[in-house]
Order: C-alpha cells, then sequence, then structure tokens
C-alpha cells in the first residue's frame, strides 16, 4: 500500500514537472497596439491568446485545471480526462493529457466546427458528440463514471484553479506589458464569459491590487450570465436564472456556471450574435488580425465603451482578448453561406461599426 502511494506520488511529480516545464519554454502573448483614429484619444490593447501552443485562450485554464487534478490527487497515472467544452478548452486539454501520456474524451455538440474536431483528434483525444448543450453535463459525468476516470470540470473549478494574487496569471501580465505604455493602468478591460473564470481571476486581481481599472464582461444574446448579473446587481437571487445555448462558441451558456462570479463585474454589455459576426471581420480589415467570433463579441463591447469614454471627454486606454485565431472558423463564421443558414446578417452591424469609425460616436 505504501509502495501505490509513493508510485502514486512519484507519477504526479513528474506529471507536474512536464506541465510547469512547458510553462517555462513558452513566452507570453503579445499585447499589440490596436491602430484607432488619433482624435479619439483612446487607445486599445488586444492581448493575442491565439499565440499560445493550442491556439487559444483556453491553453491557461487546462494547464491550470491539469495542476489543480494533480495537487488534489485527482489525476493518475492512467486516468481518463473527460471534459465538456464547445471546442477550445477540449483542444487544450486533449494537448496537456497527451503530454502525461493519459486518454482524454471531450464532450460537446454536434455543432462544434469541423476544424477544433480536428484538432482534438490531432493531440490524441476522441469526441463525444450531443445533440443539445444541456446534454453535455451528464454526458461527462457519465462517460467519467464509466472509464474510472476524471471529469475536469471546467465550468465548476476555473474560478479556483487559477490564481487570482498573480502567479503570472493573464490580468498580472496584461498589467506587465502595459508599464511602459502611455495610459499604464487602463480604463477598462473586456472580457467575455465562457465558464466565468477568466472574469473572476482578471475582477479579483483587480480588487487585490487596488487599480482604478473597471471590469466589463460581454455576453452573446440568449445567454444566462447577462441576465443573472442583472438579478444580483439589483440585489435579487440568480439561481434559477437560465438562457438559451449560444450561438457564439466559447462563450455564453444556458446556465449560470459554478464559476461565474458576477459580483467582481463592474458592467455587462449584451451582444447580438451577428455584430459579435461583424466586429469580428472588422477587425480584420483595420488591424489585420483574423480571430474567432468571441473576440468579436469583446470588440463590440469595447467600441461602445470607447464611445462613451469620448462622449465624457475622457482619455486612457482599454484592453481586451484577442481569444482564438480565425482560422478554426473558416466553415462557418467566415462563410456567408452558414451565416445566413443561421439566420445571422452582420450587414447592419457592420455598418454601425463604420459609422462609429467616422464620428466616434454610438447610435442610441
Amino acid at each position: 500500500m505504501i509502495t501505490a502511494r509513493h508510485q502514486d506520488r512519484d507519477w504526479a511529480d513528474e506529471a507536474i514537472r512536464r506541465i510547469n516545464a512547458e510553462n517555462n519554454r513558452s513566452a507570453d502573448t503579445h499585447l499589440y497596439s490596436v491602430p484607432l483614429p488619433e482624435h479619439l484619444g483612446v487607445k486599445l490593447y488586444l492581448k493575442d491568446e491565439s499565440t499560445h501552443r493550442t491556439g487559444s485562450l483556453k491553453h491557461r485554464l487546462a494547464r491550470s485545471l491539469f495542476l489543480f487534478g494533480l495537487v488534489n490527487g485527482w489525476i493518475r497515472e492512467g486516468t481518463t480526462i473527460v471534459e465538456a467544452s464547445s471546442g477550445s478548452t477540449a483542444v487544450s486539454e486533449a494537448y496537456f493529457a497527451q503530454l502525461l501520456g493519459l486518454p482524454f474524451i471531450a464532450v460537446m455538440t454536434r455543432t462544434t466546427s469541423r476544424e477544433k474536431i480536428a484538432l482534438i483528434e490531432q493531440f490524441g483525444g476522441t469526441c463525444h458528440l450531443v445533440d443539445h448543450a444541456s446534454e453535455v453535463y451528464a454526458a461527462a459525468e457519465e462517460l467519467a463514471a464509466s472509464t474510472g476516470g476524471h471529469y475536469m470540470d471546467q465550468f465548476t473549478y476555473a474560478e479556483r484553479a487559477t490564481d487570482w494574487r498573480g502567479n503570472n496569471n493573464i490580468a498580472e501580465s496584461i498589467f506587465g506589458q502595459l508599464a511602459l505604455e502611455e495610459h499604464p493602468v487602463p480604463r477598462w478591460i473586456v472580457v467575455g464569459a465562457g465558464t466565468g473564470g477568466t472574469s473572476a481571476t482578471i475582477g479579483r486581481y483587480l480588487r487585490y491590487q487596488r487599480h482604478a481599472t473597471r471590469l466589463a464582461v460581454v455576453d452573446p444574446e440568449n445567454s444566462a450570465f447577462f441576465t443573472g448579473w442583472q438579478e444580483h446587481r439589483d440585489g435579487g437571487s440568480c439561481a434559477d436564472v437560465t438562457g438559451l445555448p449560444s450561438r457564439i462558441e466559447g462563450i455564453g451558456r444556458p446556465r449560470l456556471e459554478p464559476s461565474f462570479v458576477p459580483a467582481v463585474i463592474d458592467h455587462m454589455i449584451q451582444v447580438p450574435d451577428a455584430a459579435s459576426v461583424a466586429a469580428m471581420r472588422h477587425l480584420r480589415d483595420v488591424a489585420g488580425l483574423h480571430a474567432g467570433p468571441s473576440t468579436g463579441t469583446n470588440l463590440w463591447g469595447v467600441w461602445q465603451l470607447v464611445a462613451q469614454m469620448i462622449a465624457d471627454g475622457e482619455t486612457g486606454s482599454i484592453v481586451s482578448l484577442m481569444c482564438d485565431g480565425g482560422d478554426r472558423y473558416s466553415g462557418n463564421y467566415y462563410d456567408d453561406g452558414w451565416l445566413q443558414a443561421q439566420g445571422l446578417d452582420p450587414a447592419p452591424h457592420e455598418a454601425t461599426l463604420r459609422s462609429f469609425f467616422e464620428t466616434g460616436t454610438w447610435p442610441a
């Protein structure tokens, strides 16, 4: 018995060493200055999370979740790793499972992009497809139980697996990269809510460091997060708040996830799905950056906050995230035929963006 325990610890020690070594080999992600008309008086920075080895912001989350599972004794040699994911988290977890020699199963809806499924399989994972987003939780739990594996459960553990005080988390990285800029303490940081983990980490860090920066969270139409935050802000109970599955991959949920912490969010903006697509495409036109739809959601909120700063006579900076690259979405969000089939028309929102860049004002 003692020998078995020693073997478990020896294996876990080596697994943690491999993950930390992978992190040590990795450079920080770029913080791009996005060119804006000088007369606006506001600087915009995008942190390009697509440059991680697995191509998205979720690389950070996957690393943290694996370390959390290892130090808690939940992940051992031979453990099958199971996750409920719309794609990017599963891609990153498949990579880390392969790094540790562990089998990996991703539970996701059939609507997940083919490009993401191919990436999961490229890293040695397998995909278990379900019809509706509400089914992923139970299916993942059942698969973990039937295989004797571990359900990572990003939606529960995202907010606690990352050290919000620093330790090279994304918030600390942002402020380090802004140190020599004209406005090193941004007026706003703008992120989306998928698990809620990123917004919880950044919101807590801002308060812990006593920064004047405010946190704005953007949310796709029909997602439960926006309504839940409103209920919390107004003093009501958000326990029973529900929404619909999001058409924007990676963010928005049909229920309030355990990792969503509304109290650390200063402002939320609900974004039409077609507007996310318009802003995603607009970014490529104005900055030459090819991003996915959740980045578009971020930017639709960013432009409204820039307009508000201009209207209030404020100068300063705003930071947001480029969550993943656009190559993963060539078969859907960048395909006009697919958009039409989904009832998504970005044209009116593209007109809004053109008008904003010309006038610096946002329509009522």
